[in-house]
């Protein structure tokens, strides 16, 4: 006996080719339904937190933008009682302008540079942490009880050279 592998033949390749698409269309289709599933669940979460907390906060860029924004039109709104109608319609007109020039002066700047703003951002949370822990120091320092022995007067010495009857007082 031969020990000869019978020939496949064209169809039988055919088939089992089939066979191996269809199991990995069935695995892709998986895959991709499994992502779509999941897509799908991660925006449904996003949508409860939006409507739960708001709108997440931009860059520093985008929030200054907004807040020019914001600024600009209540600015642009804002009539004055005391200017009457003739010179509050004067005085409107040159709100607007002044508002449309400084928001000419900043978009540009902010669309060439919305990193920066990130920056300062991060820079001011450092400076404002800084200046509160030197602030808590000192009122700490202020209403402990015990003297800090850095605060010695040497006006308290008795004695010395310059010693006279009366005392100093210190106006300060």
């Amino acid at each position: 006996m031969s020990e000869e592998l019978p020939q496949p033949d064209a169809a039988g390749d055919e088939a089992a080719g089939q066979d191996r698409a269809a199991a990995g269309e069935r695995r892709a289709a998986d895959a991709d339904a499994w992502a779509t599933a999941a897509a799908e669940d991660l925006e449904a979460e996003k949508a409860r937190r939006r409507a739960a907390y708001g709108p997440p906060p931009g860059s520093a860029a985008e929030e200054l933008r907004r807040l020019v924004d914001t600024v600009a039109d209540k600015l642009s709104g804002l009539q004055s009682p005391l200017l009457g109608p003739v010179a509050g319609t004067a005085a409107q007109q040159v709100v607007r302008q002044v508002v449309q020039q400084a928001k000419a002066a900043v978009e540009p700047v902010i669309e060439r540079n919305p990193d920066v703003f990130d920056h300062l951002a991060a820079a001011g949370g450092e400076l404002l942490a800084a200046y509160r822990s030197a602030v808590q120091r000192q009122e700490h320092r202020w209403t402990s009880q015990e003297p800090d022995p850095r605060d010695g007067d040497p006006r308290d010495d008795e004695g010395g050279p310059d010693a006279g009857p009366g005392q100093r007082i210190d106006l300060d």
